[in-house]
């Protein structure tokens, strides 16, 4: 029976090599975005645009066209990110960024939970930013905050969903070169994302609820 695999954020960066790979392994792919990219379109993949994970009719509307079936994979991947300064920001950016970072996966994981099969795996794309510990060089308000709460809610629903057969991973991409890093990154999507499935492959409920790296290394809270 092929496998199906749902990924969020799914027109660029992360989430489309997510699609691609995901796809090259055999898995039916939902792509979940805004807009579509020419990109996404050309994988061949299942496409929904005007997604918004952050509003939930835009979600009860998708979950009305989807045909049942049981979902294996789902990977939160959608995310914002300013670049505030303590000297610059508001609260409306800071918001946004939770609202999308940390809210929206909830969103997204409760409105696919009737899909979701015994065995079936739930990502969380966090970063090293949402590391209170890891914290020595400050600024980025709004994502550090929105990804130290999406580490939360990670932790939290690894523990709600455990009794329900799913397991939850946090994962951090690292440093990857894309257009909301400005293309600064030192990885590529694609080493990323075959670290981050390799987290995938291994997560078992026994090790539900980690907060780890793409290569493996679990990382401080």
């Amino acid at each position: 029976m092929k496998r199906t695999a749902v990924v969020t954020g799914s027109n660029r960066g992360i989430g489309l090599e997510f699609c691609k790979q995901l796809k090259q392994q055999g898995y039916d792919v939902i792509a979940l975005c805004r807009k579509a990219s020419p990109e996404l379109w050309n994988l061949g993949v299942e496409v929904f645009e005007g997604i918004d994970v952050t509003q939930t009719k835009s979600l009860e509307a998708l979950i009305s066209k989807l045909p049942p079936r049981p979902i294996d994979i789902l990977i939160n991947n959608a995310g914002v990110l300013d670049r505030e300064s303590l000297e610059d920001f508001t609260s409306e950016t800071l918001l946004k960024q939770y609202e999308v970072n940390a809210v929206g996966p909830l969103h997204v994981t409760r409105a696919f939970l009737p899909y979701l099969q015994e065995g079936a795996k739930i990502a969380m794309i966090t970063s090293l930013k949402g590391s209170i510990d890891d914290n020595t060089s400050g600024g980025r308000y709004g994502y550090r905050m929105s990804k130290a709460a999406l580490n939360m809610a990670g932790k939290s629903l690894a523990n709600d969903l455990k009794n329900k057969g799913f397991a939850v991973i946090i994962l951090s991409p690292g440093s990857v070169s894309t257009a909301m890093t400005s293309f600064a990154g030192r990885l590529t999507t694609e080493e990323s994302v075959v670290g981050m499935i390799q987290q995938l492959d291994q997560l078992t409920l026994e090790t539900t609820g980690a907060f780890v790296h793409y290569d493996g290394r679990k990382l401080p809270w």
